[in-house]
């Protein structure tokens, strides 16, 4: 698991956690807050204390609009120097481009919110938080630094002494890294859930989002897989006595009659209803693609393409039918692309699990030049995938050839 906070690099192995960059991370974290925080009192102090002396003169306002004005600019450079304990970026509220959609209101309501939380966290900062940054520093380094400064200015010391103090002091420093990772974590988080609240409340939003758009995806699954049995149990199954009726009825009727020509006539009719059902029964969800899986399903919607294709479709098991079914109906509507629009002469389908992703990957020898914004069905495939949290790309130069590869969450296969 990549690490990306100093929250989790405390729950490493601790010989893992001594040998990585985050205690100096964490080191650098509390001293700069310190240095800010000093630097941000000194400031606020003076801007103040002059701001109120020449409270009547114009000066002495826009000394007291510039102490109000610090927040946004603390504000910055703190998200900023967060990156030293935390990898992910803190997005800034007032940077965030207006969102599409219902989520436009939010973005403009965290931007309301903005300014009277950064002054909050100033005011929290220089009260509070960049003394606690030099108490931790102080409390966990104070022993090394006593012990190196021991052997440095004492000269009496015993070689016994030096030699303890030699082994203490790596000793102390590599036990000060723990509570120095441990509060520049918790402070960092802090931080991170006042200046950039939209984490929080967007993300959970768009959780939320993702959960009615999975919702919506299995009920129209059930949906989809209702039509396919009514389709198989009823009209097939009137279809198939109507075909077998009218076949019994030709073999009464003598051959070259109006009516035997009639009905031989409304026979075939019915057998091509009956032929074109079966394929909508496919289309629907296949029967092979319940029964055996998508490798199976692939393979058999291949025999029926117009163009020769090469299925490679290696998985250790079956996956989870939402992520089948998605995989299978991708396949099948890059296929119909290919044997419409790219001019191929063969084509390719190859389907692996790389950890807990589905990867499958359509090819042709086409003439390329594939656009997803050209309307030849690249976005709803895009879109299809992305139901299913998915990606897909797609690379299609002049000339070929088109590789399309759709990449699916599969959690168990």
């Amino acid at each position: 698991m990549t690490v990306r906070t100093a929250w989790q690099a405390i729950t490493r192995n601790p010989v893992h956690f001594l040998a990585s960059s985050w205690p100096w991370r964490s080191l650098g974290y509390l001293v700069s807050g310190v240095l800010t925080g000093a630097a941000t009192a000194a400031a606020l102090t003076a801007l103040l204390v002059g701001g109120m002396l020449l409270a009547l003169a114009l000066v002495g306002l826009l000394l007291l609009l510039a102490a109000g004005l610090s927040g946004p600019v603390v504000a910055r450079f703190e998200r900023w120097r967060l990156r030293l304990v935390d990898l992910d970026p803190a997005p800034d509220p007032h940077r965030v481009p207006e969102l599409p959609g219902p989520r436009a209101w939010l973005a403009t309501r965290l931007r309301e919110q903005q300014t009277w939380r950064e002054l909050g966290y100033v005011a929290v900062s220089v009260l509070a938080l960049w003394w606690l940054d030099l108490g931790v520093l102080v409390a966990s380094l104070a022993l090394p630094v006593m012990a190196v400064t021991e052997i440095v200015v004492d000269p009496f010391i015993p070689w016994y002494g030096v030699a303890f103090l030699l082994v203490a002091t790596p000793v102390l420093l590599l036990v000060a890294a723990f509570p120095i990772t441990v509060w520049a974590g918790a402070r960092a988080a802090f931080a991170r859930s006042v200046l950039s609240p939209m984490d929080a409340e967007l993300g959970a939003r768009l959780g939320e989002v993702a959960r009615s758009r999975a919702r919506l995806v299995d009920a129209f699954e059930v949906e989809r897989r209702r039509i396919e049995r009514d389709l198989h149990d009823g009209a097939q199954q009137r279809l198939v006595a109507l075909t077998i009726a009218l076949g019994m009825a030709r073999l009464d009727l003598v051959e070259g009659t109006p009516a035997a020509l009639g009905v031989a006539e409304a026979h075939e009719q019915a057998r091509l209803a009956l032929a074109e059902l079966r394929e909508l029964i496919r289309g629907v969800h296949p029967q092979v693609l319940t029964d055996r899986g998508l490798a199976a399903a692939t393979t058999e919607m291949a025999s029926r393409s117009p163009l020769p294709v090469t299925v490679d479709v290696a998985l250790p098991g079956r996956a989870p039918a939402p992520v089948e079914a998605t995989a299978y109906f991708v396949v099948a509507e890059a296929l119909a692309n290919v044997a419409k629009h790219s001019g191929a002469t063969r084509a390719e389908v190859r389907g692996r699990l790389l950890g807990e992703l589905l990867v499958v990957e359509i090819s042709d020898d086409g003439i390329g030049g594939a656009d997803p914004a050209a309307g030849t069905g690249l976005a709803g495939l895009a879109d299809r995938a992305a139901a299913a949290d998915g990606t897909l790309s797609v690379s299609s130069p002049t000339g070929g050839p088109t590789v399309i590869t759709v990449e699916i969450p599969c959690p168990s296969a």
